[in-house]
């Protein structure tokens, strides 16, 4: 999973979602106000691959990590 300096809408390809801006947009505005006490990766509207794919990612890879910690601040 490695391409260089991944965006929000590499990370919602890779999550098998709707990656355009306005896609993006509605799931975080659907999804937003995760608990601070729920990691990213184990929130409720993540598939078992979404989920996996995120622990993976924040554990494996710092350019990834990056990304994520984008979604997960926008998520909060």
């Amino acid at each position: 999973m490695n391409i260089g300096n991944p965006t929000l809408k590499d990370l919602f390809g890779q999550l098998g979602l709707a990656d355009d801006e306005a896609a993006i947009n509605h799931f975080i505005d659907t999804h937003k106000g995760l608990d601070s006490k729920t990691r990213l990766e184990d929130a409720p509207f993540w598939s078992s691959s979404q989920s996996s794919l995120l622990r993976g990612a924040l554990q494996e890879d710092a350019d990834w990590a990056e990304v994520i910690d984008q979604l997960n601040n926008r998520l909060r």
